[in-house]
């Protein structure tokens, strides 16, 4: 659930348990809770003695530090929340303890067929709406009248407890960096060569109208001042400049959601470039092993069939009496090679020049009695 909740803006979870609320025939009682990618918790609350009315309360952590109600929540947000199926949905006042925003949906206004599971797909959206507003909130502002010059002190956005990022207002752009950070040794290889693939094509003409991307192993000038903690890092920092044109009509929500996103979508092509990377290795592997094993097979046919085939068919072919007048003959030959080999003429040219002298003793010996 918390890989498909980085790229779905409809929690799915949510939407599952909404849609079997209003498909029963039959009011029921339910006090679920759901939490979803680690900080993000639902309550749902369903009872029979009230069947058309569901209640949703829901705790996230909060993006923005601008001015806020008493949920924790901008009036840009409110609003925006207010927005998500208005027939259907009403914020209730107080939420419930606990959680910063309670809803109660009115399920006798949803009508039948595929627009009810449009309607509560919408609704299943409450998070995304939650925190692409507050996000909304601070990129309209990249070039309001008000920004004076010099640079902003950094918001730190916490969409997820360990994943942090940061937003740096200035004149003529919003600076968003983030911190990476991964537990194994082989996914900060991966995400680093991806990020240096993203610069390369980034700064390429095709797409030039998207935010520059940078990518540096220590962290930028922007973030100095930081705690120690929110810059220690083993993938380096991932820099993006948003300017005007990014966030004008609708490239703003689209621009938001890429930025709430991007971690999921760093996590997502590492894991599928390691489950790659390892298949490539264990197919090469599997062929290897394969190669291997028919080379064996064949020495192995081929050592039975010098030993066991042509040897043995000639020895049965033979009787016991043909093969005893074999070695014999074969002994014959080998004494035939080892005895003197005669040359014409060789005896009279050892007995001229091959002649063993004779010496005479100047001591002589006398047999002792």
């Amino acid at each position: 659930m918390p890989g498909m909740a980085c790229f779905e803006r409809a929690s799915p979870a949510l939407k599952e348990i909404l849609l079997k609320l209003y498909r029963n025939e039959k009011p029921v009682e339910l006090d679920h809770h759901l939490h979803e990618f680690g900080s993000v918790e639902y309550h749902i609350q369903s009872s029979a003695s009230d069947p058309y009315h569901t209640y949703l309360s829901i705790s996230t952590p909060l993006l923005s530090h601008g001015v806020l109600h008493s949920n924790g929540f901008s009036g840009y947000t409110i609003e925006m929340v207010n927005g998500i199926c208005s027939d259907v949905v009403e914020i209730v006042e107080p939420a419930r303890e606990g959680y910063q925003l309670t809803l109660r949906l009115d399920f006798a206004k949803i009508p039948q067929g595929k627009e009810s599971v449009k309607m509560i797909t919408e609704i299943s959206t409450v998070q995304a709406v939650i925190l692409s507003s507050q996000l909304k909130e601070m990129l309209r502002t990249v070039s309001s009248q008000d920004a004076s010059q010099g640079m902003y002190k950094p918001i730190k956005l916490v969409y997820h407890p360990r994943e942090p990022f940061f937003v740096i207002k200035q004149p003529t752009k919003i600076t968003a960096v983030f911190p990476m950070r991964f537990k194994e040794n082989s996914d900060v290889i991966i995400a680093t060569a991806f990020f240096q693939e993203l610069m390369d094509v980034g700064s390429s003409k095709a797409w030039a109208k998207v935010p520059p991307c940078t990518w540096s192993a220590i962290p930028p000038p922007e973030l100095r001042g930081e705690h120690f903690e929110d810059l220690s890092t083993n993938g380096g920092f991932v820099s993006f400049d948003i300017s005007s044109h990014h966030v004008q009509g609708k490239k703003l929500d689209k621009t938001v959601w890429s930025l709430l996103n991007f971690y999921g979508f760093v996590k997502y092509h590492v894991k599928c470039t390691r489950g790659f990377i390892q298949r490539r290795m264990r197919k090469r592997l599997e062929s290897l092993v394969e190669v291997l094993q028919k080379a064996s097979i064949e020495e192995d046919q081929y050592v039975k069939k010098v030993q066991g085939g042509r040897c043995v068919k000639k020895l049965v072919g033979f009787s016991k009496s043909k093969i005893l007048r074999q070695r014999y003959d074969f002994t014959n030959k080998i004494k035939k090679l080892r005895s003197r080999i005669k040359i014409r003429g060789f005896s009279r040219f050892r007995r001229r020049w091959l002649k063993i002298p004779k010496f005479s003793s100047m001591t002589r010996y006398s047999k002792l009695d």
